[in-house]
């Protein structure tokens, strides 16, 4: 089993910083396929990143591309997204999934407000 937990969320000011980061409790993360979802009030999750195990990031939303950044920390065992420039449409419940061999696996989330 796989437990996931996110932190990092809080209030934020528009163009503010915020780095979400996700600890996984897992002696093999570094085989999972690590990806970031976010959902606003009312509306569908969205995928917005992920990182291969070999590292590669990607964002899946094109939304935050040249502002958010996915990176993962295979000797700790966490994930994070690094969040600039940020914008009031990026108020969301932020969560952290891991995907191996079929089986995937989702934190509780954590609550990203952005407002001045």
């Amino acid at each position: 089993q796989v437990q996931l937990v996110e932190s990092g969320g809080g209030l934020v000011q528009p163009g503010g910083s915020l780095r979400l980061a996700c600890a996984a409790s897992v002696f093999t993360f570094s085989s999972y396929v690590m990806r970031w979802y976010r959902q606003a009030p009312g509306k569908e999750r969205e995928l917005v990143a992920h990182i291969t195990r070999a590292g590669g990031p990607t964002n899946d939303a094109d939304s935050v591309k040249g502002r958010f950044t996915i990176s993962r920390d295979d000797a700790k065992n966490t994930l994070y997204l690094q969040m600039i420039s940020v914008k009031p449409e990026d108020t969301a419940v932020y969560y952290c999934y891991a995907g191996r061999l079929g089986r995937s696996y989702w934190g509780r989330g954590t609550q990203v407000t952005v407002s001045s």
